[in-house]
């Protein structure tokens, strides 16, 4: 099948395009870019001189159409205007079907979808990725990917934000926090978690990085859950904690290490922090969020609370 009429690039000319009569080239020239118009390749095969005489004559048509098709717009316009605006663009579907020889074809362009490229992990809607690590994580009913947020190593909160109990800021009933740990916290996991938990309670609970009391401080707080967990496939630990605040309902703060699978093997750690009380995220979301934990790349690796433990660490 031969393309349409319409505006396609000049083989002869590329910077400019010229108007393919349906059958062959015309002599009508102008310049790109009118709003619209398809990106398209230069025909092949197709020459002014194989196409002179046919040209001449269908120019001549072309002439008079825009003439009456000009007189007619203005007529219903009253004198010019978004009609005849509308009138100058050029017939913007390029063909779709493998073209004859001598004809025009249309190339790749950002808005052909076949140019584009695959989604990544990064633009999966139901995971946050940890790039440095090498991680991503599920995003459970009720969580999204981070927006607006100061803390750079949030990788996932919970829907909308509230005025928090002490009077300043505002608060959200859920975040999660992923990080690289360092040489001097420790090489075990379970070293790694036990020596964090106290340092996620205070930064979450007691004063934020830049010094506020968003819940009044911590008065109370205990360990309700510890042990070895599964993660990604590695051998990890978790240490869990009921921390009570001067105002507001406290919450539970997790924290959980194992060793990445990928890159270094650099050990990780991941910090739950979860508003108790009935506006708080389930509980049962952090082992949810801990068994979905797999290196990028990998959908098969499982984990969790209660899974068999993976290669030691």
């Amino acid at each position: 099948m031969t393309p349409p009429p319409g505006w396609y690039r000049d083989p002869n000319a590329p910077h400019l395009e010229r108007w393919w009569d349906g059958t062959a080239w015309t002599e009508h020239r102008r310049a790109p870019g009118m709003p619209g118009q398809p990106s398209v390749s230069p025909p092949t095969g197709a020459s002014p001189s194989r196409t002179k005489v046919v040209a001449l004559t269908t120019a001549g048509a072309v002439l008079v159409a825009a003439v009456v098709t000009g007189a007619v717009l203005l007529g219903r316009d009253g004198g010019g205007g978004g009609a005849a605006d509308t009138a100058t663009g050029a017939r913007s579907a390029p063909p779709t079907s493998a073209p004859a020889t001598g004809s025009p074809s249309p190339s790749a362009s950002a808005d052909d979808p076949s140019a584009a490229d695959d989604p990544s992990a990064a633009d999966d809607p139901s995971v946050a990725v940890d790039q440095l690590n090498g991680i991503t994580l599920p995003l459970p009913e009720g969580w999204e990917k981070p927006e607006n947020l100061a803390q750079d190593d949030v990788v996932m909160t919970t829907h909308g934000v509230y005025d928090c109990p002490a009077g300043v800021g505002l608060c959200r009933h859920g975040l999660v926090i992923t990080r690289t740990a360092t040489a001097a916290e420790g090489t075990s996991s379970e070293t790694l978690a036990r020596r964090d938990i106290q340092d996620a309670a205070d930064e979450a609970y007691e004063r934020n990085a830049i010094g506020q009391r968003l819940y009044g401080g911590i008065t109370s707080q205990r360990t309700v859950a510890s042990g070895q967990v599964a993660v990604a496939g590695r051998a990890g630990y978790f240490v869990r904690r009921l921390v009570r605040t001067a105002k507001g309902p406290g919450g539970y703060v997790e924290s959980l290490a194992f060793t990445s699978s990928t890159g270094t093997q650099a050990p990780v750690l991941v910090r739950f922090v979860f508003d108790a009380g009935p506006d708080g995220p389930p509980l049962a979301d952090m082992d949810r969020i801990t068994k979905g934990i797999r290196p990028i790349g990998d959908a098969a690796t499982g984990g969790g609370v209660g899974s068999s433990i993976g290669p030691s660490n």
